[in-house]
């Protein structure tokens, strides 16, 4: 039974999207069930020089500044404060649980990802995109023909913006790697090789941005690049970092 929680959020520059999304995590851990001395969230400032630091001290979650520039690093420190501030020795009664500063999570996202804790050790949802507008006409349609959602109830992919993983399996495969990107893909097959049973449900599903300028090179904003293509709009909609 999982009995301490926390969730790590990376951060770069990310003072205008930050705080709806502390404010989406706030209420999927007031749905959770965890006690509130039992349950905390790590916001990663990672190279900041704008108010995402600010922002999250001012949503109630720890900060932990860092000059990483990498993804995969500032998820690993989030990830080692996290377990601090939980405090327990039986990592097996502690879930760790992951998202994006540009990602909105469902009100049932961590009731649902610990309702699988009971008989897996980690649990990889899927995205949806919550507005196409920065990728121009036609872009939401593209992108539902390149990515499959449903092979038989589960589905193919790895977020780091919905995923979530037992401490104590987290912690035998040695945790994020400190990978510029993939370094969600990588935890993920470490636990499979080592016979760690993860669940990949369809729902529930997180919403991301869609932006033109993604903080993390390689990951999911430059798949949309790739994917859609020439569908992008002219211009950032957003402040480049």
């Amino acid at each position: 039974m999982i009995r301490g929680l926390a969730v790590v959020v990376p951060a770069h520059q990310e003072e205008l999207l930050l705080g709806d999304c502390l404010g989406s995590v706030g209420a999927a851990l007031d749905a959770s069930g965890i006690p509130l001395g039992e349950r905390h969230v790590v916001v990663v400032a990672d190279a900041c020089t704008d108010r995402t630091a600010a922002v999250a001290r001012a949503a109630g979650a720890h900060v932990v500044p860092a000059d990483h520039r990498n993804v995969g690093a500032a998820r690993r420190t989030g990830a080692v404060h996290a377990l601090r501030l939980v405090g327990r020795t039986d990592l097996d009664a502690v879930w760790l649980a992951v998202t994006d500063a540009d990602t909105l999570v469902p009100r049932h996202w961590i009731a649902e990802q610990l309702r699988h804790a009971r008989d897996c050790d980690a649990v990889v949802g899927t995205v949806a995109v919550r507005n196409w507008s920065a990728r121009g006409p036609g872009a939401g349609q593209r992108f539902e023909r390149v990515y499959p959602r449903d092979r038989g109830g589960t589905h193919p992919h790895v977020h780091g913006a919905n995923l979530g993983v037992r401490a104590s399996a987290y912690c035998d495969v040695g945790g994020f790697p400190p990978l510029p990107c993939s370094e969600d893909l990588a935890l993920v097959t470490a636990l499979e090789a080592a016979g760690y049973r993860v669940r990949r449900p369809l729902d529930p599903a997180v919403t991301t941005s869609a932006r033109p300028d993604p903080r993390a090179r390689g990951g999911f904003g430059d798949y949309l690049t790739r994917t859609l293509g020439a569908g992008v709009r002219p211009g950032p909609t957003l402040p480049r970092a």
